[in-house]
């Protein structure tokens, strides 16, 4: 950094932390899942599912808004010595959905009802730099832009009484390595890596470039990136460089400490706006020519959300005048008649408390509503009303009330296989209403 000015350095550390959040956003939880073996988030390690046979609730905190419609199946693939085969059942009367995942938090990759179908099918999931034949018996090769990347895989059930049928799917998701599935001599395993322990304050700061570069071990440069990979290098970023922000000179380091921190207010001002998923999840083409501001928005928002084909998530942040959500104010949300979300699976509607984004604990132990609850009550005009507040409103409304936390707070509306007018922005989420 000898030949650099600290505005420079200020410059590209904002530039830096902005392609770096999301992943670095997504490393919380691939450390807590293979990485930290005391972490009750831990699947056990690479190449492996873990099923929950439950809905999340408030303890659960694997990832920022989670969903209380699915129960998730959660595993991560190291590609890096060889391929590994996906093989699912037959799953002829039940939603489910592996939304696969790279480390930029890209989705690259489905199976599932909507993608691949009911039928049973074997899926082979590659690095960006494998060469090779592929096996009879693969009906879809899948490439990935990282050599680490993972499912977050959303099984349908229908009440506890359920339940065990549930189990008995996702217990059908298996990973195989190519060599063993095509009956082949297993290659060399890859080599150990050292993975930096997470802190949050850390990865907020100039700490998010160290977590940057151990990520970028396995995020080979992509090439319409390396001109920007160039101008990072000039403030220690690299694959497995190490970084210090101790040994910076103290006005190189304010300087990068300015720009991170001018960085994630501007984007904090301009996120906070957005009301829907549509742009925010998905490949990197589909992302398009702003892709790393709409994935960070998704990853700031809820990490691991589906592309708008498999599902859109609506919601509203704020007031009009950007003032958040109050969960000790009294809210009404209203469907009209004939306005209900259009969806060919089902809907939900989730509360969260901000700042932490998780499931809000209430007595009831309710953390969503939608077209699936028992006892909602419609409008005597076929409308739907939902009532949003800290405290009942009422016997004769608890069956629509979603009690919100006693502080600010944020839902988000999941439509699940949307059809064509919530695609295409002819139906939108109705705004709150707020009545005291």
């Amino acid at each position: 950094m000898n030949d650099l000015a600290p505005s420079e350095a200020k410059a590209i550390a904002g530039e830096a932390w902005a392609y770096a959040l999301a992943p670095v956003i997504l490393y919380e939880t691939m450390y807590a899942q293979v990485i930290d073996a005391t972490s009750s988030s831990y699947v056990g390690g690479f190449n492996r599912f873990r099923h929950y046979d439950r809905l999340f609730t408030p303890a659960d905190t694997d990832i920022r808004t989670p969903n209380n419609d699915t129960p998730y199946s959660w595993a991560w693939l190291d590609l890096r010595a060889e391929p590994i085969v996906l093989s699912l059942p037959a799953v002829p009367e039940r939603y489910y959905v592996n939304q696969w995942v790279d480390l930029y938090t890209h989705n690259f990759a489905y199976t599932g009802t909507r993608s691949t179908g009911a039928e049973a099918g074997n899926y082979l999931f590659v690095g960006p730099s494998r060469q090779g034949t592929v096996p009879a018996g693969i009906d879809a090769v899948f490439h990935a832009e990282t050599d680490i990347v993972m499912t977050l895989t959303r099984t349908g059930v229908d009440g506890e009484a359920d339940i065990p049928a549930m189990k008995a799917v996702q217990e059908g998701y298996r990973l195989t390595p190519l060599s063993a599935f095509a009956g082949s001599p297993a290659p060399e395993p890859a080599s150990a890596l050292h993975w930096p322990a997470w802190d949050k304050a850390s990865a907020e700061g100039l700490g998010f470039i160290r977590y940057l570069n151990a990520l970028l071990r396995v995020m080979p440069p992509v090439a319409s990136e390396a001109a920007m990979m160039a101008r990072f290098a000039r403030i220690g970023i690299g694959a497995g460089l190490p970084f210090d922000a101790a040994a910076l000179a103290p006005d190189m380091r304010a300087a990068m400490e300015a720009g991170i921190a001018e960085a994630a207010t501007d984007f904090q001002a301009k996120a906070s706006k957005e009301t829907d998923s549509m742009m925010v999840f998905g490949s990197r083409e589909q992302l398009g020519s702003d892709f790393i501001y709409n994935r960070n928005v998704g990853a700031a928002l809820g990490v691991l959300g589906n592309t708008k084909e498999e599902a859109i998530y609506a919601s509203q942040q704020t007031e009009p005048d950007g003032t958040p959500l109050d969960g000790l104010c009294k809210w009404s949300l209203r469907f009209a008649p004939g306005a209900l979300p259009p969806v060919d699976f089902f809907w939900s509607i989730t509360m969260y408390a901000l700042p932490d984004r998780g499931l809000v604990p209430n007595a009831l132990h309710r953390y969503s509503l939608g077209d699936r609850t028992p006892g909602l009550k419609y409008d005597a005009d076929g409308g739907l009303t939902i009532w949003l507040q800290h405290d009942s409103p009422g016997a004769d409304r608890e069956s629509n009330w979603l009690p919100t936390p006693p502080r600010p707070f944020y839902f988000v509306a999941r439509l699940y296989g949307p059809k064509a007018e919530a695609l295409n922005g002819q139906w939108t989420l109705p705004p709150l209403v707020k009545l005291g």
